[in-house]
């Protein structure tokens, strides 16, 4: 696999564009199955889980045309198969997202568990159950969700836990199903609400009438679209932590503050440097030593769970003890033990929290015996270079922002995780001034 070799002791500064957010771009090319129109999605990210999905859809039989670099015109008419083939099981975790648009156009459909990065056990079993109540029998057999349904209904359904894919996976389902379908405790991310605006600009009719509760009432077909996602909320986060953890000074273009207020607010409590430029352009810079701080992620409009490990080397940066709680997810600091090996102050804990099965976002059941929920970062720690491993997406921003920020010379393996998030994102840091490059393979 690819690696980077990265000189540290560079501070970021100049401009960068956002690209379009990864975790909408994932779900909205899912709408080709449910029109036999055109879908002209545009801004989409040009990454690894974003073309996985699109192989998906081919395999599937949908027509794909690019455009321009970052335009797709997808086309479901001719669509005969509802079958997705295994491997995509362990690549891409938006497999099981097709079951309700398939269900709906064949009456069956055959998808393999779910991939992705495996930020702990990130169950579906929170829409499988949805999907069964609106009338599909569905069953595990060797690897495979074997689904039919005669014809899907509306139900009210309330997840048990927030759930981002089983919140879209449901609306999926649901836009083409007979009657109302009522969703409660839904996902609230902006992202969930940009797939509902390019569902609605193609006829469907989905609202929320309250933050966590979506009523979807069912029509009789879709029509095409033409569709901008929205900019990626995580890599603003990222260029920003970047540019003030170096001690630099970046221009963020494409940038959403009102999407970020947890983030913004955090950066205001640590005394970092950021002011607003234009509507979607934001400065971030270093603007003298910052002060520790408590993080708690949750979902939306908290701290989210994304933003967790690059904030972990910013607060390597800080001056005394700043502590992490995952709330989210029992099993998402594996980068602990790699920023470990540039010299970071980090250890575990667990906090102290009454009903830990209602309180945390995931199964408790799933918790890793000994596994913590919170880390301490004791700072400021002067980072040096270091043999390193990604071992997920946003583990993998996090240990390339710290080479960058740390002294000597590191060697960063497991790209293939950073490329299914970011586009290209050793070019982009260059013309930031960072001395990173991509070593292929064969070489």
């Amino acid at each position: 696999m690819d690696k980077f070799k990265v000189l540290g002791g560079t501070k970021l500064s100049g401009e960068i564009k956002v690209s379009g957010a990864k975790n909408v771009a994932m779900k909205v090319v899912l709408a080709s199955l449910l029109t036999e129109k055109p879908v002209v999605v545009h801004n989409i990210p040009m990454v690894s889980s974003v073309l996985m999905t699109v192989d998906l859809l081919k395999k599937l039989g949908v027509k794909v045309k690019a455009g321009h670099h970052h335009d797709l015109e997808l086309c479901g008419k001719g669509v005969e198969k509802f079958e997705v083939p295994l491997d995509f099981g362990g690549l891409c975790r938006t497999a099981t997202m097709v079951i309700g648009p398939l269900l709906t156009k064949f009456g069956k459909a055959v998808v393999p568990n779910p991939g992705g990065c495996r930020l702990g056990k990130r169950p579906i079993d929170r829409h499988i159950e949805g999907l069964r109540q609106m009338g599909a029998k569905i069953t595990p057999k060797e690897g495979f969700f074997i689904a039919d349904a005669k014809k899907l209904h509306g139900i009210r359904y309330k997840f048990s836990k927030n759930t981002h894919t089983g919140t879209e996976s449901m609306i999926l389902a649901a836009v083409l199903a007979e009657g109302e379908t009522v969703l409660e405790n839904c996902a609230q991310e902006p992202e969930v609400d940009d797939l509902i605006r390019m569902l609605n600009l193609m006829g469907a009719k989905i609202r929320r009438s309250k933050p966590r509760t979506i009523v979807v009432a069912g029509v009789e077909k879709l029509d095409g679209v033409d569709f901008t996602i929205m900019p990626d909320r995580n890599e603003v986060v990222t260029f920003a932590i970047g540019a003030i953890a170096s001690e630099g000074d970046v221009l963020v273009k494409g940038c959403d503050r009102h999407y970020l207020k947890a983030f913004l607010q955090k950066l205001d409590e640590i005394k970092a440097g950021w002011e607003p430029v234009s509507s979607d352009t934001t400065r971030f810079y270093h603007q003298g030593k910052l002060l520790p701080t408590a993080i708690e992620t949750g979902p939306y409009p908290k701290f989210m769970t994304d933003w967790q490990a690059p904030w972990a080397i910013l607060m390597t940066q800080a001056q005394g003890l700043s502590t992490i709680h995952e709330t989210v997810y029992e099993d998402r600091f594996g980068y602990v033990k790699e920023m470990r090996k540039m010299g970071a102050k980090i250890d575990f804990y667990d906090p102290k929290v009454k009903n830990p099965k209602d309180f945390y976002n995931f199964n408790w059941s799933d918790r890793i015996a000994g596994n913590c929920q919170a880390i301490r970062i004791h700072g400021p720690a002067k980072l040096h270079n270091a043999v390193l491993e990604m071992t997920d997406l946003r583990a993998g921003a996090t240990l390339v922002l710290g080479a960058i920020i740390a002294s000597g010379e590191s060697i960063i393996h497991g790209v293939n995780h950073i490329d299914r998030g970011y586009e290209k994102i050793e070019e982009r840091l260059q013309k930031l001034g960072a001395r990173i490059r991509r070593i292929r393979d064969e070489e």
